[in-house]
């Protein structure tokens, strides 16, 4: 079977070059992500082929791409890549989703007057008149009051259709969905149901916390879209070392470095494959997943853990070794790490 007609199933609407539907809920599976054109993840971005990948993610039917401001030269390396591109792909023909609000590492602004100031520099820097969707980045940083001011900011420029959805991400599940509860329930006409959520690192293999509001926040909360974000956990579930960022405990690092070794020493597999297609798999149905890749054999075994996760007989081999994997975990398994500021709330 060729190629193209192999990743088919990926396009939203249509065959390759054709217009997206611009609707969200029309969001293709898997959407590029662009938090490694950053230095956190690569000593020099500016030598990654993002061109590259993301005219073959787009090739493939990946027609979405999530950045941030603070992703370093990530919009603007992107932004390069789809002026390139432009004549191939023109802007109707994919989404783009960025993100507002984190500055540096412990910079945070969410300020209206910021807000709009930088969703400005980013529509320059990705060459485009509009944006997609904006998640306020990371808003467990951020008190509850600044947060509901930033989001009725971001609600004005929906009005203008400079942003056409706008919502948050962050790390902890619970305040999450209590924020989006809030806005649906509390400040039904100044913010109203948000679009979408971007959660990351909690719906993959150590960490399926998200499942469980799933429901709520579709139903309780009107989200139209719930993005899985960092379904390796930030270099957590791979058989290299953990990146020395990470939050999580030494215990819980050294307990993946155990999954990892039983992975290949039992049954011959790379965790992060198992990870990618055991997560790519239990969110299908469900909503995007976001791929952290940086090459083009990345990006090529992304998409091919999400046509294994539709084979049958690789579902049914995966799920031995991931049980033995989650035992493995143990007590690890669901743990969390502290992020942000400790928010009281319902």
């Amino acid at each position: 079977m060729p190629e193209r007609d192999k990743f088919a199933g990926l396009r939203p609407v249509g065959p390759v070059g054709q217009p997206v539907s611009g609707n969200i809920c029309d969001l293709p599976p898997l959407i590029l992500g662009g938090a490694v054109f950053n230095y956190q993840y690569n000593d020099d971005p500016q030598r990654l082929p993002v061109k590259s990948l993301i005219k073959l993610a787009f090739d493939l039917g990946v027609t979405a791409i999530d950045t941030s401001p603070y992703y370093g030269p990530s919009e603007e390396l992107i932004g390069g890549a789809l002026k390139d591109l432009s004549a191939e792909y023109p802007r109707s023909n994919y989404y783009i989703c960025t993100k507002v609000g984190r500055i540096q590492l412990d910079d945070f602004d969410y300020g209206p007057d910021w807000i709009e100031s930088s969703i400005n520099r980013s529509l320059e820097r990705l060459n485009t008149s509009y944006l997609d969707l904006v998640h306020l980045h990371d808003i467990e940083f951020v008190s509850t009051d600044k947060i509901f001011l930033a989001l009725k900011k971001l609600k004005s420029l929906k009005d203008r259709q400079i942003i056409h959805n706008f919502g948050i991400s962050g790390y902890p599940v619970d305040f999450l969905s209590y924020v989006s509860k809030k806005c649906a329930e509390d400040f039904k006409k100044e913010i109203g149901s948000l679009d979408s959520i971007l959660s990351y690192s909690n719906m993959c293999l150590q960490n399926t916390i998200l499942l469980n509001y799933y429901d709520s926040l579709k139903k309780i909360s009107h989200l139209k879209q719930v993005l899985n974000g960092s379904i390796l956990s930030m270099s957590l579930l791979r058989s290299m070392e953990t990146r020395s960022f990470h939050p999580a405990s030494t215990e819980l690092k050294k307990k993946a470095d155990e999954v990892a070794n039983l992975c290949v020493q039992k049954y011959n597999v790379e965790l992060a494959d198992l990870a990618t297609r055991f997560a790519i798999r239990e969110w299908l149905k469900k909503g995007p997943t976001v791929l952290g890749v940086d090459s083009i054999s990345q990006l090529q075994a992304a998409v091919s853990a999400y046509w294994d996760s539709h084979n049958d007989e690789i579902t049914q081999n995966d799920k031995i070794i991931i049980k033995d994997c989650q035992d493995c975990f143990g007590i690890h398994l669901n743990e969390t790490w502290q992020s942000g500021i400790k928010h009281h709330f319902d």
